[in-house]
């Protein structure tokens, strides 16, 4: 994979809020050839089967068991139905948002992944530094293959995830760490106790760490371009991969299993510990109930991003969507986020419509530094900024504040 961090850029792609000619949305001439006909968000998936090996790519897109949670995260927009206005003046309207008391471009940031360095060189720092050269949040995964404390030197506006097991020990050493380096907003995810049923990535041969296996070294084989250009190159420039903010270091592809911990003994009162010992913004992700919601806000967080963690954990949980009201309404002065199935600039708006603050997207922003590395990220940044600008205008509304329940139509009960 060429390395088209440096490519050229159109003059709209300097600026997130100008529109496009027809033209222009039909091929950007100007972009490397790989990403000169993403048109949209899902449009990146494509290019990114065919780039990766089959374990890689079943690993980043699929979910648990069914897939049930997974399909229901996109199917929930689709029973929204938005209610614009006419004949308002637009021409000053800006997708601007504040959060934590930071200003950001827009009001959608990266989601964090972990293993996207098996997706795309030095993933986690492509979309770092897309994310900080764009001003927009990237949460960095704490399963990721880089150092934390590398990650926030290459984007200022990163924000760390955490796995943690209940216990005391492990907790203060990593909040420690996190602190020293740089980090100012901490994202506890709450909704991994165990890990997932994931079947698909059995059927597709992928584990965590990977098994060195001849099944995995044909799979490798079948995709060249990924073997040179992202894994071998990888070797060559920084030795073997390894996860590297869980505690131990563990090798990427090892026969030793990976040691996350007691997980399912992680507790509110570990989360009083963290509250006390971070002195930064504290959020948790994964939180669906509105009586989780409600002790999160008492016990001092200042946070949540519901989330089912994009369909990978409990198969049939709750679509974030549908359970963001309901958790808004226990919110009070807490921020309330989302993440799950969000690809176009109206799920960001009707997101925001149901209370959300900000929401974060994932899966498309991996594929995207997969085919195009930083260029891709930032690529694929521009297209739904585009997209939110223009369907704020569409919409009659010129400040991300007006897009309220009013905007929106449920095709159901399901948002009553």
């Amino acid at each position: 994979m060429p390395d088209t961090s440096e490519t050229s850029q159109p003059a709209s792609a300097t600026n997130p809020g100008s529109a496009r000619t027809d033209a222009e949305w039909r091929v950007d001439k100007s972009l490397p050839r790989a990403l000169a006909r993403v048109l949209a968000l899902d449009d990146f998936e494509e290019p990114a089967r065919r780039y990766l090996p089959r374990p890689m790519f079943g690993y980043v897109s699929g979910g648990a068991e069914t897939n049930a949670s997974l399909r229901a995260n996109r199917a929930q927009f689709d029973e929204i139905e938005l209610s614009p206005r006419v004949l308002v003046d637009v021409s000053a309207r800006t997708a601007k948002t504040a959060l934590f008391g930071r200003g950001y471009a827009a009001p959608f940031g990266i989601a964090p992944m972990g293993g996207t360095s098996m997706a795309a060189f030095r993933g986690d720092v492509v979309l770092a530094r897309a994310a900080a050269a764009a001003g927009i949040p990237m949460i960095m995964s704490g399963a990721s293959l880089t150092r934390l404390e590398d990650v926030r030197a290459a984007g200022a506006t990163a924000w760390f995830q955490a796995y943690l097991p209940g216990e005391t020990g492990p907790i203060t050493r990593l909040l420690e760490r996190v602190a020293r380096s740089g980090f100012d907003a901490l994202v506890l995810t709450v909704d991994v106790p165990v890990s997932a049923n994931r079947e698909n990535n059995a059927r597709s041969g992928f584990s965590r760490p990977l098994r060195p296996t001849l099944r995995l070294a044909w799979e490798s084989a079948l995709k060249p371009r990924w073997l040179f250009a992202m894994f071998l190159r990888t070797l060559l420039v920084d030795g073997m991969p390894h996860f590297e903010n869980m505690g131990a270091r563990i090798p990427l592809i090892t026969r030793a299993s990976r040691g996350d911990g007691e997980r399912d003994r992680l507790a509110w009162t570990h989360l009083e510990l963290m509250r006390r010992l971070w002195k930064g913004r504290l959020v948790l992700k994964g939180v669906l109930s509105p009586e989780d919601a409600r002790i999160a806000r008492e016990s001092g967080v200042d946070g949540v991003i519901v989330s089912n963690h994009g369909g990978r954990q409990l198969d049939g949980a709750l679509a974030p969507l549908r359970a963001l009201p309901a958790v808004v309404a226990q919110a009070g002065g807490m921020t309330v986020m989302m993440d799950g199935g969000i690809r176009r600039g109206t799920d960001v708006l009707k997101a925001l419509a149901l209370g959300a603050q900000f929401v974060f997207v994932g899966r498309p922003f991996l594929y995207a530094a997969a085919i195009g590395g930083e260029a891709g990220v930032r690529h694929g940044i521009r297209l739904l900024s585009e997209e939110i600008e223009r369907d704020m205008a569409l919409l009659g509304i010129t400040k991300l504040s007006e897009m309220t329940r009013e905007r929106i139509r449920p095709r159901t009960a399901s948002f009553a």
